[in-house]
This record gives structure tokens, C-alpha cells and sequence, in this order.
């Protein structure tokens, strides 16, 4: 069964824009969705042709057949009741004001201008199903104003963000049971939440410039939320759907799978569950969905 991408609701032509390339189709018609894997795949890129799943920065997206139909087909992008969960995901360019300069010139709109509001040196661009694309800088963005040149090559695709209800249960999670790093904590007292980004950097000791990177998961914790025992994040894969799930590769599947149940985690599929044998899915402290596959490169395992 043949689609058309150019009448996609998330059309891949807005990521495209950004630089990104699909690295990689996986087609199900039986199931009627297919799935597109984007990344940055410039020779610039940190992980120019490597396999998809031996990289640290992707945005898969999910296409449902005959959904660009539907002209009252929406998603929850997460960042409105009662679909609060997940934020945004964020690409790092090289000249900030030069970068979304193009935004706007190609028929895109901003969610967050660099002009509004107090941080300056942050925009937040709507792709065409409305999920939020923070773009921030690698460069300090007072010395790139009078740039007007941009290179999207260089682009990176930074992070993902998720809300989470009780920081020190997922950071527990995320470090010990996950095997990430906490490279960056930002705190803001006076806005009463904190930020912690996590990634897999070896050596990693909380004071890592997280802008060059890729692949890194930002946890936002909103203060109080964790004394409240109703309270509740949406993980985006019951009404109102939007945002799936996060995703890591690891060096043996198995091995992996049978780690985390020595751990105790919360499972959503196990490997034998199912047709898909070589996917798991396991649940963090808010119930958010973190798929786990086998890094090809490492150990191959699935003809994808």
C-alpha cells in the first residue's frame, strides 16, 4: 500500500527544513503505519551513516494511513491539559538568529520568537502537527547577530524533554537502572522548577556544555509535584495521543532485558511478547514508554 508524504499531517518536509535526513523507512502495511526514522547525516554530522540504531540523535515519526485525511485528525503535543507530558524535542545550530530567520521564510510558524519574552537566546518553532522544536545555540547568541549566514550541516539534534512528577525517582532511574550520566543540572528557585539533562557521555560530572551534543534527555521537574499522590503526566500513548515514546540501543538485547528485571522495572512489552521480537519496552516513574533495541553495529540481530 503506497502513501503520499507530501499530505502528511507531520510532514517531513518541516524536518528536512531543519536539516535532517530520513535515514531509514521500515514500511508496515499490514498494520496500515509506517515508520520514518530523521537524523542529521551531513558528512558534518556526529554520526554520519552510521546505522540508525547506533546513533545518539533521532526523531522517529509515526504515520497512521489516512490520518493526512482526516481534516479533524489532531495530536496532543504534550504541553496543554489534559495531555501535559511531554515538552518538546531541540536542535542546536550554529548562528541562532540566522537559523530561525529561515523558520519563518518557509512558511513555518514560532511557538516562541527570540524576541519574546526574557530568554533571548532560545526559540521554540511549531512543526506542522504542532509539537514544540526548541532550537538553541552552539554558539553565544550575542556574537552571532550580525550572522546572517546559517549552516544546517551542522545542526544537531540536542534533546528531548519530558516532564517528570518526582525528580529524584527518575534520576535514580535514568542513572542507575538506564546506565545514563547527569551532565547538567540548571535550577531556578525563583521559577520553582529545575531542569537535568542526562545522556550517555562517559566520565560525565554535571558540568558537561550540553549544546554539541546529541541524544541528550532533558527531565523538567515542576516543585511540589511530587507531594501530590494525584498527581499524574500524560505519556502520550492514551487519549489524546501525541508523543510515543524515548529510545536507547544497547550492546545485547537480552542481556539488557534480563538486567532490567533483575532491577524490577516496569515492563510495557517484553521481548517475547508479541510479533515484535526484537523491541522491549520498559516504564519509567511517570509511566513514559522507553523502547530498547540492539545496536547493529555491536551485536547484529534485526534485518532493518
Amino acid at each position: 500500500m503506497a502513501t503520499d508524504t507530501s499530505k502528511y499531517k507531520f510532514n517531513l518536509k518541516f524536518y528536512e527544513h531543519l536539516g535532517m535526513s530520513v535515514i531509514q523507512k521500515l514500511p508496515q502495511p499490514e498494520a496500515k503505519f509506517d515508520l520514518y526514522f530523521l537524523a542529521y547525516d551531513s558528512p558534518n554530522a556526529l554520526s554520519h551513516s552510521n546505522h540508525w540504531s547506533d546513533r545518539q540523535g533521532i526523531i522517529e515519526l509515526t504515520h497512521n494511513y489516512g490520518t493526512e485525511n482526516d481534516p479533524d485528525y489532531t495530536i496532543a503535543n504534550g504541553n496543554s491539559d489534559p495531555g501535559r507530558g511531554f515538552g518538546h524535542v531541540c536542535i542546536s545550530v550554529d548562528n541562532i538568529q540566522a537559523a530561525c530567520q529561515r523558520i519563518p521564510e518557509a512558511g513555518y510558524a514560532f511557538q516562541k520568537k527570540l524576541s519574546d519574552g526574557r530568554m533571548r537566546h532560545i526559540a521554540f518553532a511549531l512543526d506542522p502537527d504542532s509539537y514544540w522544536v526548541e532550537i538553541i545555540s552552539n554558539n553565544k547568541a550575542e556574537d552571532t547577530e550580525d550572522i546572517k549566514e546559517t549552516d544546517p550541516s551542522t545542526y544537531r539534534m540536542n534533546h528531548t524533554m519530558l516532564r517528570v512528577k518526582d525528580h529524584t525517582k527518575s534520576l535514580e532511574f535514568y542513572q542507575d537502572i538506564l546506565g545514563m550520566s547527569l551532565l547538567r543540572t540548571s535550577e531556578s528557585p525563583s521559577s520553582k522548577f529545575n531542569l537535568y539533562f542526562l545522556g550517555y557521555v562517559p566520565g560525565a560530572n554535571n558540568d558537561v556544555n550540553t549544546s554539541p551534543l546529541e541524544g541528550v534527555l532533558e527531565l523538567t521537574w515542576n516543585y511540589g509535584t511530587e507531594k501530590d499522590p494525584d498527581f499524574k503526566y500524560h505519556d502520550g500513548n492514551s487519549d489524546p495521543q501525541g508523543f510515543g515514546h524515548i529510545a536507547i540501543s544497547v550492546d545485547d538485547l537480552d542481556a539488557a532485558c534480563n538486567r532490567f528485571d533483575e532491577k524490577g522495572v516496569r515492563w510495557k512489552k517484553r521481548l517475547s511478547d508479541g510479533r515484535m521480537k526484537n523491541v522491549a519496552f520498559v516504564l519509567d516513574p511517570d509511566g513514559y514508554w522507553i523502547e530498547v533495541v540492539q545496536n547493529e553495529r555491536l551485536k547484529p540481530r534485526a534485518n532493518w
